[in-house]
């Protein structure tokens, strides 16, 4: 338990819509080591965001608000900290860089006025002590001509070059713990391999656990070690990367896997999984991916499944294996 930086225990997220309250979070579960990256999967909507959000504590409320549940960091419990205990701790021992990069860095500010706003709010140090921080990270994500950069305003950066800032802005603290949702996205293929190289070569060199929120399943397979299926606010598998794609077990874990292409499939017809997610404010009793299954039983329609430990590591909700 020692090595674990990060418990997520029962998380219960819900927000207030004119159709009724609406689930996020179901009783979401997840560990994740030091020096780890986490991998979190699914289709849009399927609550990987807001898993983000709820960590950070910045769920917009209202309509939003944390139901239930505890986010333990190091041991501290992160739902009972007052805010401005929590506001410490944002940048400094857990940070996020947000899905698109343009709206998150601010247009009217320097790169150099938001980096060094960043690290002279949490490290307390001088003014040019903060500049010289800043060149450095920018030099650490490979950014070139620091000095110019640092002058540059977000529009005059390329895609690449915003999610670089937002790399450096996230580490420039040294955190234990970083949240990246969706990070090379908007990014083209040779870009986003170079980000995720990026932020593997950080982890080992600053010792930073990270939790990377994607859809792509290539992501997954080239970054994480650890892997979570969601699907309509639920986990709905857990496992080690290789042991998942090795024995994928969910039906919505093997959808994902035969609409995703590889050299195994390469000029075969990919599958799709039939119907949509359904609306988190109309969840059907039971498994929420009963109308989507193609191995559903009665039981599915009726009861939600636990999980179940496969394998010592390896856990799955459904109940074609308890």
């Amino acid at each position: 338990m020692s090595n674990i930086v990060l418990d997520i225990r029962d998380l219960k997220t819900v927000f207030e819509s004119h159709k009724g309250v609406v689930t996020a979070l179901d009783g979401v579960n997840l560990t994740m080591r030091h020096n780890e990256t986490l991998g979190i999967v699914g289709e849009s909507g399927c609550g990987k965001t807001v898993l983000a959000l709820s960590i950070m504590r910045l769920v917009p409320s209202p309509p939003g608000r944390i139901a239930a549940g505890e986010i333990l960091l190091d041991g501290r419990n992160l739902l009972a900290l007052p805010e401005r205990e929590m506001r410490a701790l944002r940048g400094n021992e857990i940070s996020m860089i947000f899905q698109e990069p343009m709206n998150s860095l601010n247009p009217v500010l320097t790169v150099g006025d938001q980096l060094t706003e960043a690290i002279r709010l949490h490290e307390k140090i001088s003014s040019g002590a903060s500049v010289d921080r800043a060149k450095e990270m920018l030099r650490l994500v490979g950014i070139p001509s620091p000095d110019e950069r640092l002058k540059n305003y977000p529009h005059q950066l390329s895609g690449g070059m915003r999610q670089r800032v937002m790399i450096a802005m996230a580490l420039s603290c040294s955190p234990r713990v970083m949240l990246a949702d969706e990070p090379t996205t908007a990014l083209d293929v040779t870009i986003q391999a170079q980000i995720l190289d990026l932020m593997t070569h950080l982890k080992e060199e600053k010792g930073t656990s990270i939790l990377l929120i994607t859809h792509d399943l290539g992501v997954i397979a080239e970054a994480a070690q650890s892997v979570a299926v969601m699907y309509t606010g639920k986990v709905v598998e857990t496992a080690p990367v290789d042991s998942l794609f090795a024995r994928p077990l969910h039906p919505y874990t093997k959808g994902l896997m035969a609409s995703t292409p590889t050299e195994e499939n390469r000029g075969t017809r990919l599958s799709a999984i039939p119907g949509t997610v359904p609306p988190l404010y109309d969840l059907p009793p039971g498994c929420t991916f009963q109308d989507r299954c193609p191995f559903v039983m009665d039981i599915c329609r009726s009861t939600s499944p636990d999980f179940t430990n496969v394998t010592p590591d390896h856990q799955v909700r459904c109940w074609r294996y308890t």
